[in-house]
Formats: structure tokens, C-alpha cells, sequence
């Protein structure tokens, strides 16, 4: 394809997708607790809010070693624990996956 030939609609498809338009929300409910993975880095939350750029979270620890993933999401024990004193914005370009969290959000650091 070249694109001088793109017509005036695969235009505007491109526009709206370089600003964002047409993906979806981030669909995390305020209020319920999550595991997210990022590239560098694993947070424990609540979701306080979320957008198409970023989720913020209360009562957030980053897990620093989650030792064998299974057993952490089984379990919620941890080997490593960083909690944040306040809450933290984690990028939502940054996110690789993410789970409810069915444990107390870990609050102590170990």
C-alpha cells in the first residue's frame, strides 16, 4: 500500500487511532482490588480510578518477588513487598495483564 493512496475514511481511521479513539476503556471497576503486571514491574491495589492512560491505586504495594507465580495468586504470599504510602498511577501502556485480587491487599513490607 502506498500512501499517497490512502483514501480520506483509512485517513480518519488512522487519525483516530494514533489519538486513542477506537480502543477500548480500560474496563477496571472502582473499588475492587487487582494484580497488575507491567513491563518492569508488579502492583497489588484497589482501583481508585482508571482511563485510557493510566489506573490509579489505593492501599498499592509493588511485589518486588512474587516467588512461584501460581502459589502468589493461590496464596497472596509474596517473598518481596514494597507497600506505597500513598496511592500510585501505573501507565496503562505499560500494562501486560491483569487479575482480581482475592486476597487482603498486602500492606506490611517484607
Amino acid at each position: 500500500m502506498n500512501i499517497d493512496s490512502l483514501t480520506l475514511g483509512e485517513i480518519k481511521k488512522l487519525q483516530n487511532i494514533f489519538k486513542g479513539e477506537g480502543c477500548q476503556e480500560l474496563l477496571m471497576e472502582e473499588g475492587k482490588s487487582y494484580f497488575i503486571r507491567t513491563v518492569t514491574h508488579h502492583y497489588t491495589g484497589r482501583c481508585v480510578k482508571s482511563n485510557k492512560s493510566w489506573v490509579e491505586l489505593e492501599d498499592a504495594a509493588w511485589i518486588a518477588d512474587d516467588g512461584r507465580f501460581h502459589d502468589f495468586l493461590k496464596t497472596g504470599d509474596a517473598n518481596e513487598i514494597e507497600p506505597f504510602v500513598n496511592s500510585v498511577r501505573v501507565p496503562v501502556g505499560a500494562i501486560l495483564d491483569v487479575t482480581e485480587w482475592q486476597h487482603a491487599l498486602p500492606r506490611s513490607q517484607k
